[in-house]
């Protein structure tokens, strides 16, 4: 029995080793992720009757697990030795897959993690005003999208719109196949030079998708590169996460943005030793901005490739919008930029960027860029069009706009008292904390005032940090902001929830947003923190 549970089959193997290292039993019971369910009978008599130890009491117990949930399963004599179901009549009957999906599903709807889909209707000449079409309604309802990564509004840009248009006059709207047999075009490659000039870059390669130029590239460079390690941010996008994984190479997860645990990890490993360092840029949900530079510092100082995601960088950062790293001067040395044509460019598709090389070995290895069909040609020729126009004067302007929105929107609702959480770019991710209630004032929103906030949960981002997280655009304008924050007060005093901005957790004062703004941490500026001030009196 004890093999079927996930923690004390692993005990079992080290049993001998905590005998000889004096590790009780109780100390590793401590490890089972069930601590509400309370082993029957004496705990080290049943702990150790399941690794095959000796128990210390001769007290009648119980099952040696009972109220384990991996034991308290009764044994079902429907199934066979081999564990196979078998009906009243001892037929064989096959897995129940449909039961299985659904209870999976009901899992999901209890912790409240289950994901709706909003049936958004958008409209190209009213953006960021859409209509959501509601099941058994018969009436579609008038919002105000808050929530769109279409950050710039690319995807109705009427010049962009035009180009799809005629493209789809001259080249149809298929690709008509694989980049190998059928399927690139002087589209591909004219995009592929648009994207390397932007980043900088010697060369670059389309992907269907960003999460596939991410997973199928650090697969691929992983299991290539001789002995390597993968160093990744703990903040990283799934992405990442499934291609370092995948690749089964030895990974080291260093604390998000913090160069200096980046550096301690890094020096284990001999200089000669092949090391991918992956991080991001802007982080999708914290809003967090990396300490590039500093990482660059530590990538070249130990030899280590950067793999940087610029996805929700790229199109608002920099004078041409490369992202980030144009932002802060550093696109020569980022080894490997990954992004998106979708959010801000407002198409879809991923690519990579990086040396001639290393692009014409990811072209020939990358089963995620060889097996599938490539971009259209309505996309390819739409994407070029958005790079061009956020590479020009208009975009510089929608950048200075964007920022501005973001700005103010972010001081109304310190104002307000609504707990947006600090942070340096264009997401406000408002803390909620609670899986329910995040859903619950989502749908308040759009059902009693028009306004479209997806709820973020688990897995997206841990438990406990449920939020609504807000995306302004260029487009928003001070009355839709004014209306949104007065939403959001409204439902705030509608649930009990507190409106308060952030204090000091020195003195409790009320923190001034510009000093809120500027630090890393809830405090005051020393003058005027009566604590902090008597704190450094008494050193």
């Amino acid at each position: 029995m004890a093999s079927q549970c996930p923690v004390m089959r692993h005990a079992m193997k080290y049993t001998k080793l905590a005998t000889a290292t004096g590790t009780d039993m109780p100390t590793m019971m401590k490890k089972c992720p069930f601590p509400h369910h309370k082993m029957g009978g004496s705990t080290v008599a049943g702990i150790s009757s399941l690794v095959g130890g000796h128990a210390a009491s001769s007290s009648p117990t119980k099952s040696p697990a009972a109220g384990c949930p991996v034991d308290s399963k009764k044994p079902d004599s429907s199934k066979s030795e081999k564990g196979s179901s078998k009906d009243g009549e001892g037929r064989e009957t096959p897995f129940p897959y449909e039961q299985f999906w659904s209870d999976r599903i009901e899992a999901k709807k209890k912790d409240h993690t289950y994901r709706v889909f909003r049936n958004v209707e958008r409209n190209a000449q009213t953006f960021p005003l859409a209509k959501v079409v509601k099941e058994g309604a018969r009436a579609k309802q008038d919002i105000q999208v808050w929530c769109s990564n279409d950050y710039m509004g690319m995807s109705w840009h009427p010049k962009v719109q035009n180009v799809v248009k005629e493209t789809v006059d001259k080249h149809g709207v298929g690709a008509g196949g694989t980049r190998n047999i059928s399927g690139t075009s002087p589209l591909h490659n004219l995009l592929e030079a648009d994207l390397a000039k932007l980043h900088q870059k010697e060369a670059a390669l389309l992907f269907t998708s960003c999460y596939v130029a991410n997973d199928t590239s650090l697969y691929t460079m992983a299991r290539m590169l001789p002995g390597c390690h993968i160093y990744s941010d703990a903040g990283n996008h799934a992405s990442m996460i499934q291609g370092i994984r995948t690749s089964g190479v030895p990974k080291h997860v260093f604390r998000h943005n913090d160069p200096q645990h980046l550096r301690t990890l890094l020096q284990q490993q001999p200089k000669s030793t092949p090391k991918i360092v992956a991080f991001e840029t802007v982080y999708s949900m914290s809003g967090n901005i990396g300490p590039l530079s500093e990482l660059l510092d530590v990538c070249e100082e130990f030899g280590a490739l950067s793999f940087i995601d610029e996805v929700h960088a790229v199109g608002l950062y920099g004078d041409h919008g490369a992202g980030i790293g144009e932002q802060e001067g550093e696109l020569r040395r980022m080894d490997i930029i990954t992004g998106t044509l979708g959010k801000a460019f407002g198409n879809i598709g991923g690519y990579i960027a990086s040396s001639s090389k290393l692009i014409d070995m990811l072209r020939s290895y990358c089963s995620g860029f060889i097996f599938t069909t490539s971009l259209p040609p309505t996309v390819l020729a739409g994407a070029r069009k958005a790079i061009e126009i956020l590479s020009s004067e208009e975009g510089v302007m929608l950048r200075k706009r964007h920022q501005m929105n973001v700005s103010t929107l972010r001081e109304m609702l310190y104002e307000a008292g609504i707990p947006v959480m600090r942070c340096p770019s264009h997401i406000l991710p408002i803390k909620v904390g609670d899986p329910e209630l995040v859903f619950r004032l989502s749908q308040q929103l759009l059902d009693e005032f028009g306004v479209y906030v997806q709820p973020i949960n688990y897995p997206t981002v841990q438990r406990g940090m449920e939020m609504l997280r807000v995306a302004p655009t260029p487009h928003h304008t001070v009355h839709m902001m004014e209306y949104f924050v007065n939403s959001l007060v409204a439902l705030w005093k509608k649930n009990g929830l507190e409106l308060k901005q952030p204090h000091c957790t020195t003195c409790n004062k009320t923190l001034q947003r510009q000093h809120w703004m500027s630090n890393s941490n809830d405090l005051c500026a020393g003058a005027d923190c009566d604590k902090y001030v008597q704190a450094v009196a008494a050193c």
